[in-house]
C-alpha cells in the first residue's frame, strides 16, 4: 500500500510538473524555429534570427522600458502605503478596523478594467492627462492591498511589548520603528516589493485604459497579436525567464550561505556557553 502510494504521488507529481513547464519549453523551443509562425511545429530549422530582430525592435524595448520604470514607481509607492495600512489596521480593533481592512481589500476584488476605466474618469476631472503616470496610480490602487496583506501577515509574530520596553527605555517612536519594527518587517517588505513589481509587470487591464499615447509591454503584445505576432516575443519571453532563473538561483544560493554562516554562528554559540558551563 504504501509502496502503491509512493507511485501515484510521483506520478501525480511528474504530471503536474510537465503541465507546468511543457508550455514554458514549448515557447522557448518557438524562439530558434525559423518559422514566421511562433510554433515549434512544423520545425524548419534552428536559426537565431529572432533574437537579431529583438534586438533591433525599438519600439519593443521601448515599451519594456516603459514596463520597468512603471513596475519600480509602483514599488516606490504601493510598499509604503502597504505597509503605513498593515500598521493602522494593526494597531486598531473593533468595527473601524473591519471597515478599513474592507476598503482596503476591496480593490483586488475589482475588475482591472473598471479600475482602469475609475482611475482614468477620475483625474480627467482634475484636468490630469492620461499616460504611465496614470497607470502607476491605477496600479497602486490595488497593488497596495497585496503588499498590505503580507506586512499584516507578518505583523501576527510581533511582540508588542518589545516596543513597550524600548519607549521606558527612552526611546523615541522613530527609533522603535527603525531598529525594531522595521527590520522585524524586512522579509514582508522584501516579498511584498517583488509581488509589486512582478503585478505591474503582468498588468494589462489597468494600463491598457491609463497609458495615453505610451506602451508598455503587455500593451505592445496585445496590439502585436492583433497586426501579426512573430516569434520575437517567445525570444524576449525566453530572455525574461533565464534572467528570473538566474536570479532566483543567485538568491537560494546566497540564502543557503546566509543559513550556513547563522547556524556556524550558533553552534559557536552553543559551545562556547558549554565551556563557560564546565
Amino acid at each position: 500500500m504504501h509502496k502503491t502510494r509512493n507511485i501515484l504521488f510521483n506520478v501525480y507529481m511528474g504530471a503536474f510538473l510537465l503541465y507546468l513547464f511543457a508550455p514554458l519549453a514549448i515557447m522557448g523551443g518557438a524562439a530558434f524555429n525559423d518559422n514566421k509562425l511562433p510554433s515549434v511545429y512544423p520545425w524548419k530549422g534552428f536559426t537565431w534570427r529572432w533574437f537579431a530582430d529583438l534586438m533591433n525592435d525599438q519600439v519593443m524595448w521601448t515599451s519594456f522600458r516603459n514596463t520597468i520604470l512603471v513596475a519600480l514607481a509602483v514599488v516606490v509607492i504601493a510598499v509604503p502605503i502597504g505597509t503605513a495600512a498593515a500598521i493602522l489596521i494593526n494597531s486598531i480593533t473593533g468595527r473601524v478596523r473591519a471597515v478599513l481592512y474592507g476598503v482596503m481589500v476591496a480593490p483586488i476584488l475589482m475588475p482591472g478594467a473598471v479600475i482602469g476605466i475609475s482611475t482614468l474618469l477620475f483625474w480627467n476631472q482634475v484636468s490630469v492627462p492620461s499616460g504611465l503616470h496614470l497607470s502607476v496610480l491605477g496600479q497602486v490602487s490595488y497593488i497596495a492591498a497585496f503588499v498590505m496583506l503580507l506586512v499584516l501577515a507578518r505583523l501576527q509574530s510581533f511582540d508588542p511589548a518589545l516596543e513597550e520596553a524600548a519607549l521606558d527605555l527612552g526611546a523615541s517612536h522613530g527609533q522603535v520603528l527603525r531598529r525594531i519594527l522595521l527590520p522585524h518587517l524586512t522579509p514582508a517588505l522584501a516579498a511584498g516589493g517583488a509581488i509589486a513589481f512582478f503585478q505591474s509587470i503582468e498588468n494589462f487591464n489597468v494600463t491598457l485604459f491609463t497609458r495615453g499615447t505610451s506602451n508598455t509591454l503587455t500593451v505592445y503584445v496585445f496590439s502585436k497579436v492583433r497586426s501579426g505576432i512573430t516569434p520575437t516575443i517567445n525570444a524576449l519571453a525566453l530572455m525574461l525567464i533565464v534572467m528570473t532563473l538566474v536570479a532566483a538561483t543567485w538568491y537560494e544560493i546566497g540564502r543557503r550561505r546566509r543559513a550556513r554562516v547563522e547556524a556556524a554562528r550558533e553552534a559557536e554559540g552553543r559551545r562556547a556557553a558549554a565551556a563557560e558551563e564546565m
